[in-house]
C-alpha cells in the first residue's frame, strides 16, 4: 500500500518522539507550595496528603535549599496560624513579626534569589474560617479588602517577591497595586487567584491549615463551576487593575478554563494543581491502580499543554525527580 503520509513515522521510537513533543515540562515551570508551623524541627506528615509535610521554620528553610538545588525557582508559601491568634479582623495576617513574615525574611536571608510568593487571603488567621471579615453571617468585601492590601504591603516589607491573594474579594487587586505602588514597592508582582472555583477538590487543604469554614460554604465569592466566561472576565478584570500573573484553579478539571484564559488574557498564566488532584493519585496509586510516577507527569503535561505556563504542585519535587 503507497501512502502519501504515515503519521506513525513521528511517533517510532523515544527519540524521535521528544523530538516533536510540543509540550515539555522543566523545573522552572513547577511553584512549590510550602505548609509552615510554629516550632522547631517539625516535620508533620498531612494525613489526607500522604507524603506532604508541614514543616517549622527551620526545616522550611532546609527544604528550599534542596528546591533551589534541584532547580525550582518558586516557592508559595502558606501558614498554619495558632487559634487563639485567630480573630474576625486580620490581625495576625498583618502581623510584621507574624509567621510568615518571619518566614519570607528566613527564606530570603537563606536563599536571596528564589522567587517567594505569599499567600494573601484570611482563612487561616480567621476565627470563622473564612477568606474575609464576617458581619452578621455575610463576608464583607470592602472592609476585607482594606486588611488584604494592608497584608499584601506586610509581606512586601518582608522581602516578597510576589504576593498572591486568593481571597476572591472584589477590587482587591487594584487595592493591592495601588498600596505597593504607594510605598515603592514598584518590583514586587501580584499573582492573583482569578478563576478560583467553589471545588470539592480543596478538603486536604483546609486539613493541612485547619481552615475549613466555621459555617456556610464560599460560593458568595469563589467562582461557579458550571461558569467559563465569568472566570475569563476575571482573569481581564485582574490584568487590568495590575496583576502580573493570573491563576485557574483547581487545575485538572479546568484546562478548558486555562485554555481560554491563555488564549485572551495576554499576561503569564499559573494553574494550580490543588491538594485534592494529588490526593486522588496518591489513594489510586496505593490501591495499585494507576502507576503514579506516570500519572504525575500525565497531569502536570496536560496542564501545560492546555495553556499554564506555571504549575504550583505538590508534585514538584517528584515531578523533576522523574523528568
Amino acid at each position: 500500500m503507497i501512502m502519501i503520509r504515515r503519521n506513525r513515522i513521528l511517533r517510532t521510537s523515544p527519540a524521535i518522539r521528544a523530538m516533536v513533543a510540543e509540550t515539555i515540562l522543566t523545573p522552572s515551570d513547577f511553584i512549590a507550595p510550602l505548609f509552615i508551623v510554629e516550632g522547631e524541627n517539625v516535620k508533620e506528615e498531612i494525613s489526607s496528603m500522604p507524603g506532604y509535610f508541614r514543616y517549622s521554620l527551620d526545616l522550611t528553610v532546609k527544604e528550599v535549599k534542596e528546591l533551589w538545588s534541584m532547580g525550582i525557582k518558586s516557592v508559595l508559601l502558606f501558614i498554619k496560624c495558632a487559634d487563639e491568634l485567630k480573630d474576625n479582623k486580620g490581625t495576625e495576617a498583618v502581623n510584621p513579626n507574624g509567621l510568615m513574615q518571619r518566614a519570607i525574611r528566613a527564606i530570603k536571608d537563606a536563599v536571596p534569589e528564589i522567587v517567594i510568593m505569599t499567600d494573601v487571603a484570611l482563612d487561616p488567621y480567621s476565627s470563622y474560617g473564612h477568606d474575609g471579615i464576617v458581619e452578621n453571617g455575610e463576608i464583607v468585601n470592602d472592609a476585607t479588602v482594606e486588611v488584604l492590601a494592608r497584608m499584601s504591603l506586610s509581606h512586601a516589607e518582608a522581602g516578597a517577591d510576589f504576593v498572591a491573594p486568593s481571597d476572591k474579594m472584589d477590587g482587591r487587586i487594584l487595592s493591592i497595586r495601588s498600596i505597593l505602588e504607594q510605598n515603592s514597592f514598584h518590583k514586587v508582582g501580584i499573582m492573583a487567584y482569578s478563576a478560583k472555583y467553589a471545588s470539592c477538590l480543596y478538603g486536604p487543604f483546609r486539613d493541612a491549615l485547619d481552615s475549613a469554614p466555621g459555617f456556610g460554604d464560599k460560593k458568595t465569592y469563589q467562582l461557579d463551576y458550571a461558569n467559563s466566561t465569568m472566570a475569563l472576565k476575571e482573569a481581564l478584570m485582574d490584568a487590568q487593575e495590575g496583576a502580573d500573573i493570573v491563576m485557574v484553579k483547581p487545575a485538572l478539571y479546568y484546562l478548558d478554563v486555562i485554555r481560554r484564559i491563555k488564549d485572551e488574557v495576554h499576561i503569564p498564566v499559573s494553574a494550580y494543581h490543588v491538594s485534592g488532584e494529588y490526593a486522588m493519585i496518591k489513594a489510586a496509586a496505593k490501591m495499585g491502580w494507576l502507576n503514579e510516577e506516570k500519572a504525575i507527569i500525565e497531569a502536570l503535561t496536560s496542564i501545560k499543554r492546555a495553556g499554564a505556563d506555571l504549575i504550583a504542585t505538590y508534585f514538584a519535587k517528584d515531578a523533576v525527580r522523574l523528568l
